[in-house]
Formats: structure tokens, C-alpha cells, sequence
């Protein structure tokens, strides 16, 4: 199936139920007075996230989504049947926006998060409520209430631990397809990558992390260049980012340094909370170099880089490195679940 992480929906909730205008008609009870009862509430519209949906693809084909009407109130005071809810599944990670005011309605980051986009009208009113001690016999009666319609936009962000971040034919998806089941696309040619990858990475019993990989970033991308940031925002709730860097690029005239300085610039860009995100550098590619040469290119990147944070040496190739990487992810993913659930207990 086609990913898709945006689409446009049109939602319609219920109208309510037309009032009653009815009067009591029994034998040898001459002044009955009135009896009409009060329309059904509309059904409202509801999103439900639910696991296993990974794209919005099905919205580009089904887009306007109504629930159904109250029924209208009878005599004997008898009330209009409600219209049943609608209740529309989303992918975990759905993000509802009303299009128009721009407002976002909710964000549905685990299964079975429930979020109201559309409420159903109320009923109308029947004649009986309008009854008083000066109107014995009121004629009157209300219409049923139109239920909310909305345009929304849905955007898809995928949940993961761990983001790759890196110009195209850095090694990030051959990272992931060794440390995960996961098998993106893998040539020697950039923009392999046409849509994010998650990947299940195992460091034991019990123990694992979801690893996300994006299309690759260049120079620009903010203006539109290559593939622009449109993938960024799948970034957006991961915990930790890699920042893949080639020691080895196929130009000998490129600059890992200063390319990994744009990707970075690119990253503040598209979001300056997502800047400041926990980022560690990851030097990929060993196995295309000796290993004196290897030592020496990284250390001269790291210190033109003037890198103070982790930093790890891989062949997303061989394998080499890749489980030291993985042991320190998984280690640092539980402190900060721990930190997590800390500030929980304190608030």
C-alpha cells in the first residue's frame, strides 16, 4: 500500500430530530392537552486510533464521512431516536487539524485515543415544552438543530525511539536494515529513500526500540530542494536523533563537515524545538577506509565540528559498531522513560 502521511477529510455529524407538535386525542378526555415529544440527538463524528494502520492512503479515496440524524419526536411525549456516533480509525500518530482556523482538534498518539471532531445537533423541542398555565394548547415546536461539519487535515507522524537524520547515501537505511527486520530500498544512487522506514531493533530479552528512517536532507531543502522537509515532522516525537555522517563520501571534493553543518541548519529551519533535540553523531562508513585513515577522518571531523555529545564509530556495512550503538540507545531510552514517568509522579 501507497504511504501517505496528509489527507483531507470532510466530516458531517447528525442533525437533530424535528420536535412534535401532537396533542392527546383519547376518549372522555376532552381537553388532553399536548403530548409531542422532543427530537433524537444527531450522531457526532469520532477519529479512533488503532494499531496496525500505517498510512492515510484510504482517505484519498473515501474523503466525507456523515453520521446520521436524530429521528423526529411523536406523540405520547415520545422522544426521536438518536443517530448512532460515527467512529472513523486513523493510524497512532494522526495529528487532526481543522483546515480551516487551523485549530488542531487532537493528537492521537496511542491506540484507542479518542478524539470528537464533529458533535451531532441537538433535538428539537415538541410542543409540550411550550406549554404553561396562559398556553394550554401551544402550536408550537422547534426544528432539530444541524449538526457541526468540518474540514480537516490529518497529518501522519510516526511514533519512534530513535531518528536517522543525514544527506542522501549517508548509510541510514542500511543502518536499519541491519539492526532491524525492517528492508528499505538500498542502492548507490541518493533519494532511495522515497518515504519514512520503521524498524524494531532487539537488544535482548524484553528489551527493544523503534528506529525511524527519513528520506535524506541536502542544502535548501527548506526552499524546496531534493525532497524538501515534508518528512521532518516524522522526527517530531523521537526521542533521540543520529546524525549519520559519511567519512567516505563518493565526491572526493565534499565536505562531511560542512555538509553535516546544512543538515543541521535545515534541522532548526523546519523547527528549533526539533534543533535542540537530543542528537548523536554517528560516523558511518569505516569499512571504505583503513583503519588508520578511518581514525584520522573522524577524529579531524569531530573536532572541526567542535562535538561534545556521544559519539560512535559504525559500518552500517559490516555490522561493525552497530551493536555498542544499539546497547547505548537502549540504555539511554529507558533513562529517559524513567525521567518520563518521574515528572509524572511529581505533577
Amino acid at each position: 500500500m501507497k504511504f501517505v502521511d496528509e489527507a483531507l477529510m470532510r466530516v458531517q455529524a447528525g442533525h437533530g430530530g424535528r420536535g412534535c407538535m401532537s396533542f392527546r386525542r383519547e376518549k372522555f378526555v376532552p381537553f388532553g392537552g399536548p403530548d409531542g415529544g422532543d427530537g433524537g440527538l444527531g450522531g457526532s463524528v469520532y477519529l479512533r486510533a488503532q494499531q496496525g494502520i500505517n498510512t492515510l492512503a484510504d482517505f484519498r479515496i473515501q474523503r466525507a464521512f456523515k453520521a446520521k440524524s436524530g429521528e423526529a419526536g411523536s406523540g405520547n411525549d415520545r422522544t426521536g431516536g438518536g443517530g448512532d456516533d460515527l467512529y472513523v480509525t486513523v493510524p497512532v500518530g494522526t495529528t487532526v487539524i481543522d483546515d480551516e482556523t487551523s485549530e488542531q482538534l487532537g493528537d492521537l498518539t496511542h491506540a484507542g485515543d479518542v478524539v470528537i471532531v464533529a458533535r451531532g445537533g441537538k433535538g428539537g423541542w415538541g410542543n409540550t415544552r411550550f406549554k404553561s398555565s396562559t398556553n394550554r394548547a401551544p402550536r408550537k415546536f422547534m426544528p432539530g438543530l444541524p449538526g457541526e461539519k468540518r474540514l480537516l487535515r490529518l497529518e501522519m507522524r510516526v511514533i519512534a525511539d530513535v531518528g536517522l537524520l543525514g544527506l542522501p547515501n549517508a548509510g541510514k537505511s542500511t543502518l536499519i536494515r541491519t539492526v532491524s527486520a525492517a528492508r528499505p530500498k538500498v542502492a548507490e544512487y541518493p533519494f532511495t529513500t522515497l518515504y519514512p522506514n520503521l524498524g524494531v531493533v532487539s537488544v535482548g530479552e524484553n528489551r527493544s526500540f523503534v528506529m525511524a528512517d527519513i528520506p535524506g536532507l541536502i542544502e535548501g531543502a527548506a526552499d524546496g530542494a531534493g525532497l524538501g522537509i515534508r518528512f521532518l515532522k516524522h522526527l517530531q516525537r523521537t526521542r533521540v536523533l543520529l546524525h549519520l555522517v559519511d567519512i567516505a563520501p563518493l565526491d572526493p571534493a565534499a565536505d562531511p563537515v560542512k555538509d553535516a553543518r546544512a543538515i543541521v541548519a535545515e534541522l532548526k529551519k523546519f523547527s528549533p524545538e526539533l534543533g535542540k533535540r537530543e542528537r548523536w553523531l554517528v560516523l558511518n562508513k569505516l569499512d571504505l577506509m583503513t583503519p588508520e585513515d578511518a581514525e584520522a577522518r573522524c577524529k579531524d571531523i569531530v573536532r572541526r565540528l567542535r562535538w561534545k555529545g556521544p559519539t560512535h564509530r559504525i559500518s552500517g556495512a559490516t555490522g561493525a559498531g552497530t551493536k555498542a550503538l544499539c546497547d547505548a540507545l537502549m540504555r539511554r531510552i529507558e533513562e529517559r522513560a524513567a525521567e518520563a514517568a518521574l515528572e509524572a509522579e511529581d505533577a
